[in-house]
Formats: structure tokens, sequence, C-alpha cells
């Protein structure tokens, strides 16, 4: 069983170390000027507003975490010493609790997330050529719903 607790204001630079340590594990796409920019925005503006789930080891300390907006996915990231061990199904499993159906982007080039959430059921209902940002990184719009879903938990 992996620990979820809601964020509390002082996880702030924990996660921000997950977020970035994430990215330059798996977002070999970006360059170091495009990690910048992105870290500015999601220590300075995302993780000090959004509430967000955070998968914690036994010391509390945080591992991963999935930020939403409604039944969308905007965020979720693990720390990769902590990949391959569930951490990222259990989140997804915690955020079905809101309801059967989610949707997610995620980007094109991101070979490993678009394989996760397809083993997770997710499906791709379109493309936008620009990411959130409007740069040239496209990306996919994934979805899940009761009649496609595999049970993310494992179980």
């Amino acid at each position: 069983m992996i620990p979820i607790r809601s964020s509390r204001p002082d996880d702030a630079p924990a996660l921000f170390a997950v977020w970035l340590a994430a990215v330059r594990s798996t977002h070999d796409f970006l360059s170091e000027e495009d990690i910048a920019f992105y870290a500015d925005l999601v220590r300075d503006q995302y993780l000090p507003a959004a509430a967000l789930m955070v998968a914690v080891d036994g010391d509390d300390r945080p591992v991963g975490f999935l930020g939403m907006t409604g039944s969308k996915i905007d965020t979720l990231f693990v720390d990769p010493a902590w990949h391959g061990r569930g951490i990222g199904r259990a989140l997804v499993a915690h955020a079905l609790k809101g309801g059967p159906e989610l949707t997610v982007d995620v980007n094109e080039q991101n070979s490993a997330a678009r394989a996760f959430y397809r083993r997770l059921g997710f499906r791709e209902v379109g493309r936008s050529a620009l990411d959130d940002s409007g740069r040239p990184f496209p990306l996919l719009h994934l979805a899940l719903d009761g009649a496609s879903q595999e049970n993310p938990t494992g179980a």
C-alpha cells in the first residue's frame, strides 16, 4: 500500500525536486533552456497554488504527485528512483475515486508516459501541435472511461 495524502505548503521544495528529477529522466526532448522555462513556472506558480495528491515513503517524504482540474490530470510526476514501483498507478487509482472518467495530455515525444497511460487503458482522443505554453511540443489528448479502463490498482 502506497500512502497518498494531500499536499502541504512545506512540500513545495521536495515536490519541485521530484518534478525536476522526473523531467530530466523522461523528457530528453527538452533543452536545458526549455527545462529552465518550465521550472520557473512549476516552482513559482504551479506548486505554491496547486492542491496535489502526494505519494510518500515511510518517512512521509514525497516520492510522486498528481494534480487535477475536475476529471483532468494536469500533472503526474514520480521520482525516477521510485519508477516501476506502482507509484504512478496508485496515484491514478486515487484520482479515479472522483469518478470513472479521466483525461490527460501527454507530450507526444515522451514514449514512457505514453506507454504508462496506454497500460492503464487510456486511449488517444486528439492531438495538439503546441503545448499549453504555446511551445512546439505536441500533446496527445488521452481519455479513460469506465468502458475502456483496466484496473489501475492492479488488483
